[in-house]
């Protein structure tokens, strides 16, 4: 037993949503690489998915629409043929969106102690 308090809440997807941001900015230098940018596409939508059943577990499901649509854009088995200055902002806005919904996912925590 620890006299340090725990916190009421945990952030499950912290974690994968700042590492699929990381992946989207540093994807950026293959864009005209496509066999390197392919890895890049498969991470990203892994990445989303993941990012989707903790907003799923949190019952925050308003985050599903964004990410998905990111899995979608991004996946590498039916790609889009996107290119130029509109897909380097999607990127952008890809990351953003992966770094809101990892800081605003949030669950309660079972082992707080805090309580009383």
């Amino acid at each position: 037993m620890t006299s340090y308090p725990t916190p009421a809440f945990t952030r499950p997807a912290l974690a994968p949503g700042l590492l699929g941001a990381v992946v989207l900015l540093a994807g950026l230098a293959l864009l005209d690489n496509a066999s390197g940018y392919f890895w890049i596409k498969a991470a990203v939508a892994v990445l989303a998915l993941i990012v989707c059943v903790f907003a799923w577990q949190a019952h925050q499901r308003w985050w599903l629409l964004p990410l998905v649509l990111i899995a979608v854009a991004w996946n590498p088995v039916w790609p889009f043929d996107l290119h130029g200055q509109l897909w380097v902002a999607g990127q952008f806005v890809a990351a953003l969106v992966f770094i809101l919904a990892g800081v605003r996912i949030k669950v309660k925590n079972p082992e707080n102690r805090n309580r009383g």
